[in-house]
């Protein structure tokens, strides 16, 4: 039986974000974990600009943006309840595009710094940190980032804040100015839907066996 593809990298949040939607809607793929170092040919061949996520489809047709393999998976079966007001379906957005274009673009001088040249880690950290503060003062004080209801911008944002703590765990976790914040990572961190996304695999080659992602439980 043929079944979508999805090329994916444990740690990066876009393959994150777009492995969380399969899961949580149940859309059977093969899952081939990519190493960065050396990119399965088949996953070029299908998208050039060589960055995971990539999403095969059966009919051949590729996913290549991690926001357009969410509104694929959710299209097919949309798990989110239909709850949110205008104005919380505009911060979605916003919220979104503010962390995969600014904040991205300053967590990486942040969190890899000797990558670039002349650069001063702790600006961009600065950075980011104002960019959660802005959220603290819109966080419900729920589970969720709106209420008690797992939602679009939870699962499109979490995986960049992960990787904000990561660069530098006690620094973050002694900052007192983003307590919501804070715990709002720690309920994803502690959560079982992580846990069923963030499973290891071996680098996919050819002729590797099928694995099937979601896992069944």
């Amino acid at each position: 039986m043929s079944r979508p593809i999805l090329y994916s990298f444990k740690r990066c949040p876009y393959a994150m974000r777009a492995r969380i939607a399969i899961y949580l809607t149940n859309t059977i793929c093969e899952i081939r974990e990519v190493s960065l170092k050396n990119k399965p040919q088949t996953m070029l061949d299908a998208s050039s600009k060589g960055t995971v996520p990539v999403l095969v489809l059966d009919n051949k047709n590729v996913i290549d943006e991690s926001l357009d393999v969410v509104d694929w998976a959710l299209k097919n079966n949309n798990i989110f309840k239909e709850s949110l007001s205008r104005t919380q379906q505009s911060l979605t957005k916003k919220t979104i595009k503010l962390f995969d274009a600014d904040f991205k673009f300053n967590l990486d001088r942040y969190k890899y710094a000797t990558r670039y040249k002349n650069v001063d880690a702790y600006f961009h950290r600065d950075i980011c940190l104002e960019a959660l503060k802005d959220l603290e003062d819109l966080h419900s004080g729920s589970d969720w980032f709106f209420g008690n209801d797992l939602n679009m911008l939870d699962i499109c944002v979490l995986p960049f804040i992960r990787q904000y703590r990561i660069a530098d765990t006690e620094w973050f976790d002694q900052l007192d100015q983003i307590p919501l914040i804070k715990n709002w990572l720690n309920i994803f961190l502690e959560s079982n839907l992580l846990k069923n996304i963030m499973i290891s695999y071996e680098p996919w080659k050819v002729g590797d066996p099928i694995i099937l992602f979601p896992k069944a439980q």
